[in-house]
């Protein structure tokens, strides 16, 4: 590898969780080349978790399945990275149209993770890890330590403005939350049902926190998660206040480094918080791994998982059973909450 480059890109990944585990390649990309020019390839959905951040010169949407669909948006595309006139492109996504992308773009270093498709149109090929015996973040950063860069550290980062924080502060106050309240977090949705946890367990822990703690409780969740809050508040005694719908992500990452406690399954908004340094977290963990796709670092978190005879991670997107996630009880959160 070059000991400098003047314009470097990160093809980045797909999903909200593995951009945030992206930030940590970002920064020590940074750290390598402080006077480069660093851009970065993103959909659009994942933009919020990029924006401000200050390893960045430059975030390039590209949006595969809406704006950029069909050959002739694509090679729109390439020619725009052309006249862009990179260095060399780090492949984060292991798909082969990401790395044609960037051949036919003019990139002459193109380093990513090797696999058999795409062997040829890399010009530094990383053997991959196993599948799973990394967690995502150090998978990422794997490629570049492979590819001769140092490595200094291995967190996590999500930037929200003071505006972000002002409009947490304000929902805050218009549902009568005082700064001394204990104010938690519960975050049921999620990105595949086989990672939630039951609506009967969160309606039933939801309760138990208003009863036990006098706790002010917050129903975090995109518009999508509207109905599921609505059930749950249904199933419940007391009402909770229902934030669905109401937060941008950069907000949702404002309160939650407000709120006392965050509980929630392995999903994106664990994430932030976890990023954003939230006081106290409990994340429920089913069918992933917190070992692949846990929060890190552990310091203000509390993971739950049981075994219960599957393998781990399993993947199984229709599973109907879901008994990982049903083994922990909403006693075992109160349990941890007490301590």
């Amino acid at each position: 590898m070059k000991q400098e480059y003047k314009r470097i890109l990160i093809f980045n990944v797909n999903w909200l969780g593995d951009v945030l585990f992206s930030t940590a390649l970002i920064r020590n990309v940074r750290r390598n080349f402080p006077q480069s020019f660093i851009a970065c390839i993103i959909p659009s959905r994942c933009y919020p978790v990029l924006k401000g951040n200050p390893h960045l010169d430059e975030i390039i949407i590209f949006d595969e399945k809406d704006r950029h669909k069909g050959i002739f948006k694509v090679l729109d595309f390439v020619r725009t990275l052309k006249a862009k006139k990179f260095d060399v492109a780090f492949l984060l996504h292991r798909s082969f149209s990401r790395a044609l992308i960037c051949r036919l773009s003019g990139i002459p270093e193109r380093i990513g993770h090797y696999t058999k498709k795409r062997a040829f149109l890399l010009t530094q090929k990383i053997i991959p890890p196993k599948r799973d015996s990394l967690h995502r973040i150090d998978y990422y950063l794997d490629i570049i330590e492979k590819s001769g860069l140092r490595i200094e550290d291995r967190y996590t980062e999500f930037f929200v403005s003071d505006e972000d924080l002002e409009f947490a502060k304000a929902f805050l106050k218009k549902h009568s939350v005082a700064e001394e309240d204990f104010m938690v977090i519960i975050n049921p949705g999620g990105n595949w049902l086989p990672k939630r946890w039951p609506k009967d367990y969160w309606a039933q822990l939801a309760d138990k926190l208003i009863e036990d703690f006098g706790a002010k409780v917050i129903i975090s969740g995109s518009t999508n998660d509207l109905a599921l809050a609505t059930h749950i508040q249904d199933k419940m005694i007391h009402k909770p206040i229902i934030g669905c719908g109401v937060f941008n992500i950069k907000q949702l990452g404002a309160l939650s480094k407000i709120v006392s406690l965050f509980i929630t399954a392995d999903t994106g908004p664990m994430h932030i918080a976890n990023s954003v340094g939230a006081k106290k977290i409990i994340a429920l963990f089913g069918p992933t791994s917190p070992e692949v796709t846990g929060p890190y670092p552990l310091k203000n978190v509390i993971i739950l998982r049981k075994d219960v005879g599957c393998k781990i991670s399993c993947y199984q997107v229709n599973c109907k059973d879901n008994r990982c996630m049903k083994a922990i009880t909403p006693n075992d959160v109160l349990k941890e909450i007490k301590k």
